[in-house]
């Protein structure tokens, strides 16, 4: 059984006329009666009762017909579903991203994005980096943005951006005016921390 052949019956059901629903649907007399045939023998039922040269919708084509019209008619919504899915015309985007991601890289992407779906609905909520992974894990957002790598290989990572950490100090701190601080300088000295499970934190640690 194809869409098309319910789509024939359907025509041939409302007409009752083998030479108009081929008339109507732009197709030869025999590939209408073909596709009918086809539906039926398939099944092993007739849909029509034949009277002379005419047919009428028996008490099976009646049934079938609600069947039918039902299928066409989602086949129909789910084909214009993926139409405006496709083109990014509609639906529904959540989106978790950390701190430091949603206070300066996101803002004008998420304008940009707004400008050429707006009937994307958008929905952004803040999280630290560990948070958004298990978000994205378990289907609470399509997508998160994070400073740093996710190891969880559930996660397809792309990288869209790069930033780098700068220390700053008081004017009188040691370190001012230095070119380059040792690592084992930084790694001894104290410092101000994002919670755990901060991507900002991990990649000061990772350093």
């Amino acid at each position: 059984m194809t869409l098309e052949q319910l789509r024939i019956f359907v025509a041939i059901a409302a007409r009752e006329h083998v030479t108009e629903t081929a008339q109507a649907l732009n197709m030869t007399q025999s590939a209408v009666s073909n596709a009918l045939a086809a539906l039926e023998e398939r099944h092993a039922i007739r849909l029509f009762d034949r009277i002379g040269r005419g047919i009428v919708l028996n008490e099976t084509g009646r049934v079938f017909l609600g069947e039918a019209q039902a299928v066409l008619a989602r086949a129909g919504q789910a084909e214009a579903v993926l139409d405006d899915l496709a083109g990014l015309r509609r639906g529904r985007l959540a989106i978790r991203a950390s701190q430091t991601i949603v206070g300066y890289w996101l803002p004008g992407r998420l304008v940009r994005f707004r400008e050429a779906h707006p009937a994307v609905e958008l929905t952004v909520a803040v999280s630290n980096s560990e948070e958004v992974a298990r978000a994205v894990i378990d289907g609470a957002c399509e997508l998160g943005f994070v400073e740093g790598e996710v190891g969880h290989e559930l996660i397809e990572q792309v990288v869209v951006g790069e930033d780098r950490l700068v220390v700053l100090t008081h004017p009188s701190h040691p370190w001012a005016g230095l070119p380059r601080v040792a690592a084992r300088a930084l790694l001894e000295a104290p410092w101000i921390m994002r919670e755990a499970g901060s991507g900002t934190r991990s990649s000061l640690e990772a350093a």
